[in-house]
């Protein structure tokens, strides 16, 4: 009886690894369709919101998702015919220095080690020599993607118009997913993809303003301690932000290093401007716009962001939060509060911080009063 046993746990476990090991080899292979998807549905948001909008004034919904998706480019383009001129001029002027860029932080490079300049270069050299000696060693890792122009304009193109059809008619979409769940729980199947949908809006909503703030912040800081190319840093930091935290971080070292080849007082001025952007977009922008909005904690979205970066890649990071709220928000409807209401505990939401004193109050029975003097000895009414 004992080696039955033993037999069939050791298949069971058998059968687990190879299931886990099955669906590890499917999600590293289905990960881009993944992001696909989300990306999608991400856009569709608000052009089904503005078709929703259009829908009261009586103009049909494919005009209405049409115009908010041709609205969105609108924007877009408006901003980039805004900034690509000075953009185009600064990065113009940016690569014809280039040359005497390199020559400067390597001789600031050398005094740091000690090595001549002519080492340093010599070193420099070779490293890009190995690159472009052997270009599969650069070109490998984007072309075993597959990520071309033409590929990405695609893409982009193909995300787009999937996104209009699905504002045009969610509906069939929605109800195909609720088919799916069990019909005494389609209620709340239908109340959790509402969340997602707010959470996502919320998102979506402070990104864009934190891109703003940040921007026009990291813009006039860069202006002030008279940094070249203030508007190219600054637009390339914004658009990085979509990464929150570390987007921030990564968008300042360009500028650091380009400071530093002027003198390390101007790099610690721009690191200055830099670290003061990022303690405003941590403290106040996120606390207040993201999380507030995603009802995500700061610490989650940290910490998230790594995790997502390390199961989705690179691409992953810009889906970052969205991804993140949707695992919580799924782990909250469907594990915390099930359990919370088998215990009978009050169903706290798992993104709201409730203090455990709070919890045990709740939890404790209403305390035991005496009587008022003038009641005291009174039984029963007798009829």
């Amino acid at each position: 009886m004992t080696e039955t046993f033993n037999a069939r746990v050791l298949y069971r476990a058998v059968l687990l690894a190879a299931g886990l090991l099955v669906l590890g080899l499917l999600f590293r292979q289905l990960t881009t369709l993944l992001i696909a998807v989300l990306m999608t549905v991400l856009i569709s948001i608000p052009l089904a919101a503005a078709a929703n909008w259009l829908e009261r004034y009586r103009v049909p919904r494919p005009l209405g998702a049409l115009a908010g998706l041709l609205g969105g480019l609108g924007a877009i383009a408006l901003v980039v015919w805004l900034l690509i001129p000075p953009f185009v001029d600064q990065t113009n002027e940016f690569v014809d220095q280039v040359p005497g860029i390199v020559d400067d932080l390597t001789a600031d490079i050398a005094d740091v080690t000690g090595s001549e300049p002519d080492v340093v270069g010599d070193d420099v050299q070779s490293f890009l020599e190995g690159y472009t000696d052997d270009p599969d060693r650069f070109l490998g890792p984007v072309t075993s993607i597959g990520i071309s122009v033409a590929a990405v304009l695609g893409g982009i193109l193909f995300l787009l118009i999937t996104a209009m059809y699905i504002a045009i008619r969610p509906r069939p979409l929605v109800d195909g997913i609720l088919s799916l769940v069990p019909p005494p729980r389609r209620e709340h199947g239908q109340e959790i993809m509402d969340r997602l949908r707010a959470s996502w809006i919320g998102w979506i909503q402070g990104v864009v303003a934190d891109m703003l703030i940040s921007g026009v912040l990291l813009y006039i800081g860069l202006t002030i301690v008279d940094l070249d190319f203030a508007i190219l840093f600054a637009v390339l930091t914004a658009l990085l932000v979509v990464i929150p935290y570390f987007g921030a971080i990564v968008g300042a070292i360009p500028p650091v290093l380009f400071a530093f080849t002027d003198s390390p007082g101007k790099a610690l001025l721009v690191l200055a401007v830099y670290v003061a952007v990022q303690q405003i977009e941590g403290n106040v922008l996120i606390p207040l716009i993201m999380s507030n909005r995603t009802k995500l904690h700061p610490a989650l979205i940290a910490i998230g962001v790594l995790v997502v970066a390390q199961l989705f890649g690179f691409i992953g990071l810009f889906v970052a939060v969205p991804i993140i709220s949707m695992v919580m928000i799924l782990a909250e409807e469907l594990w915390v509060k099930p359990t919370e209401e088998r215990h009978g505990l009050r169903a706290a939401s798992a993104l709201e911080r409730v203090s455990p004193e709070a919890a045990a109050a709740e939890r404790e029975p209403p305390p035991i009063t005496e009587p008022p003097d003038s009641q005291r000895g009174q039984g029963l009414p007798v009829e």
